[in-house]
């Protein structure tokens, strides 16, 4: 278990740099935005960034899905690469035939997503719409043959290219909200042209019409889920914007954006753990893994959280102009909500193994439907209620109404024995630290940030004290951290005696 949790760390790490990167940088950057950009410029490009997701999510068709799953059949190498390049192909021209009619009908579909005639800002995002999707798919085909460096470094060049065009765009060009959108996605148009090249023996414009069946079937009836999901997820942005405050809309953005310390987490896991998921063949193997890794990504994501929870102010004060700080309101939910969407993953796993990706789609309309009913009561168009944080917690309902219906469609096709107790001990302990450290210690000034930082400490005094970890753990991380106090000692070791022979190379003589 311990070798598959480390690979699932390594691979996920390097799926997480480019993210880890670009949020670091966004955030560093945010400021300089922000203070070119009004809250309702922001939140329109931010919600035309949602809308080219959940588009991307319709085109794909369900192919790249069906191809991280069909790729671990079998080792055939032949048969890898013709669905890979049948994959490539339709996704290549399902985005590029919607498109173009996008582009003719941009200032209609302008005004019925935004509500107002911005035809240029529109055709921004439709050229994210073509770049985005090709780009995921050819992020997948690194994915499945693990060839982190390359991903490593073509994500990078993405970050780069992607702060260079937006700076230059946004702040020197003075373009807004259209420099936010044609930096972020000219940046990956310019990635997946390069990208093709790499994978050129992979990537092709002809479709294998047998292959694309079989992928179709598999997919197909994942489209409606993901799409639901996603529509949960930006639901809340789109609400806030036509419904309920447009300058709200840009503060939920914001806070969207300082959640990144959970996102990049959780998307590093949904990079990683597909296909650890699905290399396994002994299922009883498998059963074990899928419980501790729910059990160790709760705790990793949940310390996380925790974090946000108490220091999120700060955090806002920092990073954001001071017109965007009531997005501190919504940033610990939205933070749990990632961390939630990442239990939800495991569970489309199980599906995944078993081939029956039916059964997200009820889970899917279940927390869509929650969250929609959510936003009405705590978010109305009146202008009262909880405002961004009823947002946020309209979404945290939407995860735990989602995993409650996933958990009871999944449980007959592949069980799992899930560590509830553990489970249970880890929610009350993190709950206990945020809530009390809220109620209790200053929002605001050094002190009140030097108290609340020390009181995260109490979380791993709780989990000791509940006995959440098991002999055999504690064991093995005093061996690891034994490991690398030799491994730093015998490193200095040796660049001592470098050092020495630089100094005095005839010492020896």
């Amino acid at each position: 278990m311990l070798a598959y949790l480390k690979r699932l760390v390594t691979t996920g790490a390097a799926y997480q740099f480019g993210d880890i990167v670009a949020k670091g940088l966004a955030l560093i950057t945010l400021p300089l935005y922000t203070h070119h950009l009004s809250t309702q410029a922001y939140g329109a490009a931010e919600s035309l960034l949602t809308a080219v997701i959940l588009a991307s999510i319709l085109l794909r068709a369900g192919v790249g899905e069906a191809f991280i799953r069909f790729y671990f059949d079998d080792d055939d190498e032949q048969r890898r690469t013709r669905i890979a390049r049948t994959a490539t192909a339709t996704v290549a021209w399902t985005t590029t035939l919607a498109a173009i009619p996008a582009v003719v009908f941009a200032g209609a579909l302008s005004r019925l997503v935004l509500s107002f005639d911005d035809p240029l800002l529109f055709d921004c995002a439709v050229l994210g719409l073509w770049a985005f999707t090709n780009l995921e798919m050819a992020y997948a085909q690194l994915r499945v043959d693990e060839r982190a460096r390359t991903y490593v470094y073509a994500s990078g060049a993405n970050v780069a290219l992607t702060v260079t065009f937006t700076v230059a765009l946004v702040v020197f060009a003075g373009q807004g909200a259209r420099g936010l959108l044609l930096g972020n996605f000219g940046a990956s148009a310019v990635v997946v042209l390069a990208l093709w090249w790499t994978l050129r023996g992979r990537v092709s414009l002809r479709i294998g019409s047998s292959d694309l069946r079989a992928m179709l079937a598999f997919g197909l009836p994942t489209i409606f889920a993901d799409a639901s999901v996603y529509a949960l997820q930006v639901a809340d942005r789109f609400y806030l914007f036509r419904v309920y405050s447009r300058g709200s809309a840009g503060e939920y953005a914001v806070a969207i954006k300082l959640a990144t310390v959970v996102f990049v987490a959780v998307r590093g896991f949904q990079y990683a753990w597909p296909p650890l998921a699905y290399s396994i063949e002994d299922d009883d193997e498998a059963a074990r893994l899928y419980s501790l890794v729910t059990t160790y990504y709760a705790l990793a994501t949940g310390v996380v959280v925790c974090g946000v929870a108490l220091l999120g102010r700060w955090l806002v004060r920092l990073l954001a102009a001071h017109s965007f700080f009531g997005a501190h309101r919504a940033l610990p939910w939205l933070a749990l909500g990632w961390a939630l969407y990442g239990l939800y993953l495991v569970f489309l796993a199980i599906a995944g193994r078993a081939r029956v990706m039916s059964r997200n789609v009820p889970a899917a309309a279940v927390g869509l439907a929650v969250n929609v009913l959510l936003l009405l009561v705590l978010v109305p168009s009146s202008g009262a209620g909880l405002g961004i944080a009823g947002a946020g917690i309209a979404l945290c309902g939407a995860y735990v109404a989602m995993l409650v219906v996933m958990y009871a469609l999944t449980r007959s096709l592949f069980r799992v024995g899930f560590e509830w107790v553990r489970l249970a001990k880890l929610v009350v302990v993190l709950a206990g630290v945020a809530v009390s450290g809220e109620l209790l210690l200053p929002d605001h000034g050094l002190g009140g940030f030097a108290a609340r930082a020390a009181w995260l400490a109490l979380i791993a005094a709780g989990l000791l004290a509940t006995r959440f970890f098991h002999a055999h753990e504690l064991g093995q991380a005093k061996q690891l951290a034994l490991d690398g106090r030799r491994r730093v000692a015998a490193f200095r070791s040796a660049h001592g005696e470098v050092e020495a022979y630089a100094e005095d190379p005839l010492r020896d003589l």
